[in-house]
């Protein structure tokens, strides 16, 4: 489904990516860990299109990720920010069909069906003509995935989806991400939330210097580290070993 090779990026003098390959099958669950500054989020950034690489490849399903062809590789695949990123002057709903309507070209019938499904889905249809500013941290975030899911990706990349909300919202976005699991999306997650990466992720990749430090699956990674560095790491964390 994603296919990276020999990733490469710099950002002036620093080198942030350092050689970065991987793949992932469809209907798997992959969570970036690490410290922060490690490279998680500029992954994502260059499968998507967000930030250009300065070697290597991204593929995904099938077409290689580059300047004439994000807008085909933005349609395979969407990206659930952690500051949200919606619309403030447009309504749940609103943000939910914008893309559908706009980069889709469906029909604003259709797509205004398709988004109050998508707020039922995140148990928000109540909340379908609120405007950013009336919903909570969770709520947001939840509106965030029903857009994402509203373009109907074949992927979807969520760059620490929980980091900027109060620790009594976290769950319930998780329960979101949890049931897209167990539907077969296929999802790579940067994260902190070891437990959920425990639980719910068929592999993770420690990510430490622009490297993948270890990669194996999720259980035995969090539960049975073989590098110093990702149990020194996850001891930090929360998780004790």
């Amino acid at each position: 489904m994603i296919e990276i090779s020999d990733l490469r990026k710099n950002f002036g003098e620093h080198e942030v990516l350092r050689g970065i390959t991987f793949s992932t099958q469809k209907g798997e669950v992959v969570c970036l860990i690490g410290p922060s500054g490690s490279g998680k989020s500029t992954v994502l950034r260059c499968i998507n299109g967000l930030e250009k690489p300065d070697s290597g490849s991204v593929i995904v399903d099938g077409v290689a990720v580059g300047e004439g062809t994000l807008r085909q590789v933005r349609s395979k695949v969407a990206m659930v920010f952690q500051k949200f990123n919606l619309f403030p002057h447009r309504t749940a709903l609103e943000n939910i069909m914008e893309g559908p309507v706009y980069v889709r070209n469906v029909a604003r019938a259709e797509a205004r069906d398709q988004a109050l499904e998508l707020l039922e889905k995140v148990g928000l249809r109540d909340k379908a003509n609120a405007y950013p500013s009336q919903l909570s941290g969770g709520q947001q975030q939840r509106v965030g995935i029903a857009r994402a899911l509203a373009m109907r990706p074949v992927a979807i990349l969520f760059d620490e989806p929980t980091s900027a909300l109060d620790p009594e919202l976290v769950g319930e976005v998780l329960r979101v991400m949890r049931s897209l699991a167990d539907e077969g999306m296929t999802m790579l997650v940067v994260t902190h939330e070891m437990a959920f990466a425990r639980e719910v992720a068929d592999r993770v990749f420690f990510m430490d210097g622009g490297v993948i430090v270890e990669s194996g699956a999720a259980r035995e990674v969090l539960t049975n580290p073989k590098a110093d560095r990702t149990r020194n790491f996850l001891q930090r964390i929360i998780y004790p070993i």
